[in-house]
């Protein structure tokens, strides 16, 4: 187990130091897992989460289309036309994609949100980096809000047997969709005053940009109808359900956009706009992370963290909070939780509680751990691969600087007020 936490943890440490070459540390970390046999032959197909991969590799040709098409800055121009300075303007789009990764996962909507945020920017002559870590941050708040938003919810929803009404009322009080809604209050006035040097008014010329082609948006739009409908069926799907709806969205537009301008550069361009260094990253961290979980290393965190806290409900509280953002800023937390959800429910029957505050805690928390980090989330990587295709490179001082003050206004408030209801 050792060796595990020392090779993982090393690679943590030279991607935020190095960070332009994070996918190429990121899959040598992964390869030396698979050489060295602590990531076995028969588990590196499980490891990898292709729901992900293939989602983000779909949406991102679904969103070059997008771009091409001009409708990015016909969004870009309605904002500003609605909005007095470029710090409201920061904050709209932040709380704009918020409001969408609460129904659509937290890449997705990124994908979504950059371009637009891209196009204002260069309309004011911004810096774009901060534009686009609040967005990331944001999405990744906002999935812990409905029982659709985020693969954790899903997987809480599923072993508490929650209907989406349950994220919102629960047990006759107010349900998670409170506690993160609560936590966007307060997250949105970080990034009120992360942009309060940001007062330069915005221009209102009163025009739009002229939309060239509207069907990529129909696609866009129908990626995110099918992804909200998908959760709803009422049978089991496949775990890559949502990573093949984008993919096949994205052979559609190909085909129309190869039968629209007759030549092969209609279908290689949007294909060369996937960001493979991006998926590259997120490869090296799903062998990685299938590494130490093979290894024991998930396993002994969460039986450690059921040790620290035996006896107090409300220090056992704390802990699973608290443990699950410093976790989640360096662990996926997928497989985090995936472990830890039978390990609380172990816990409350010990301890003679009701469990639910400790669930609560642990989706809170692991929700917004990712946030602390730059390779905390799925979402934050990929907002800093589209900024590296424009020209920015994210430094992690950058990075901590909206991601901490954000985390920490999200998850104080919601800790308290899940303590408040469903511990005491």
């Amino acid at each position: 187990m050792l060796p595990a936490i020392i090779l993982f943890a090393a690679t943590y440490v030279l991607m935020l130091i190095f960070s332009k070459y994070r996918p190429y540390i990121a899959l040598i970390s992964g390869l030396i897992f698979i050489v060295s046999g602590m990531l076995p032959l028969n588990q590196i197909v499980g490891a990898l989460d292709f729901n992900v991969l293939l989602m983000i590799g779909g949406t991102m040709g679904l969103v070059q289309l997008f771009i091409d098409s001009r409708m990015p800055e016909r969004l870009a121009d309605m904002i500003m036309n609605r909005v007095s300075n470029v710090q409201w303007a920061a904050v709209a789009l932040s709380l704009f994609a918020g409001i969408i990764s609460a129904f659509v996962d937290n890449v997705a909507t990124v994908l979504m949100i950059a371009p637009v945020a891209i196009e204002i920017c260069k309309k004011l002559k911004t810096n774009p980096v901060p534009f686009i870590i609040a967005i990331a941050v944001s999405s990744n708040l906002q999935g812990a809000a409905t029982l659709v938003g985020d693969t954790t919810a899903i997987m809480l929803g599923s072993a508490l047997d929650m209907s989406f009404l349950d994220f919102i009322w629960y047990q006759g009080k107010p349900g998670m969709f409170f506690m993160v809604e609560l936590g966007a209050f307060f997250s949105a006035i970080i990034v009120y005053f992360t942009f309060r040097r940001e007062k330069s008014a915005i221009p209102k010329t009163g025009k739009l940009t002229e939309v060239e082609d509207i069907v990529p948006t129909i696609l866009l739009a129908g990626a995110i109808v099918l992804l909200i409908a998908a959760s709803f069926l009422p049978f089991e799907m496949p775990a890559e359900t949502n990573g093949l709806i984008c993919t096949a969205l994205l052979a559609v537009g190909l085909i129309y956009n190869f039968a629209k301008k007759k030549n092969l550069d209609a279908i290689m361009a949007p294909l060369k706009a996937i960001d493979f260094e991006t998926l590259g990253l997120l490869v090296g961290l799903f062998l990685m992370i299938g590494g130490i979980g093979n290894m024991g290393v998930i396993d002994a965190l969460a039986g450690l963290l059921a040790k620290l806290g035996a006896g107090d409900p409300f220090l056992m509280y704390t802990i699973i909070v608290w443990a699950s953002v410093l976790i989640s800023a360096f662990i996926d937390n997928i497989p985090y939780v995936a472990t830890m959800i039978p390990v609380i429910a172990g816990i409350a029957a010990q301890m003679g509680m009701d469990a639910t505050a400790l669930y609560f805690g642990l989706l809170s928390g692991a929700t917004l751990g990712g946030n602390c980090t730059p390779i905390g989330a799925s979402a934050n990587i990929t907002g800093i691969g589209i900024l590296r295709k424009e020209g920015h490179e994210v430094a992690n001082k950058d990075f901590f600087k909206i991601g901490i003050p954000f985390t920490l206004a999200a998850i104080i408030p919601a800790y308290l007020l899940i303590w408040l209801l469903f511990g005491v």
